[in-house]
């Protein structure tokens, strides 16, 4: 299970994705397959939410993963890995 130093709780895993973007579904399956938890953010849906986005990431393109703060920019499953502890 991943973990964070809080006694074995996962860190915080926020999802920016859109719909029609295939590499948010696949990191959205991924998470499914290693029983991580996250939070699913359309930001086609909620402009604040895109706001929000781009001023953690720099990025206006989806998906934008925040695991604990620490943001990775596309579906980069080693990146993903490292920062679950996986």
């Amino acid at each position: 299970m991943p973990r964070d130093s809080k006694a074995g709780k996962q860190p915080r895993v926020i999802v920016f994705s859109t719909p029609s973007c295939s590499y948010c579904t696949m990191a959205k399956k991924y998470f499914r397959q290693k029983g991580v938890r996250f939070k699913d953010v359309d930001v086609s849906r909620d402009p604040s939410a895109a706001r929000d986005m781009q001023r953690r990431s720099g990025q206006s393109g989806v998906p934008v993963i925040d695991i604990g703060g620490k943001i990775i920019v596309g579906f980069n499953r080693p990146q993903i890995d490292q920062y679950l502890g996986l």
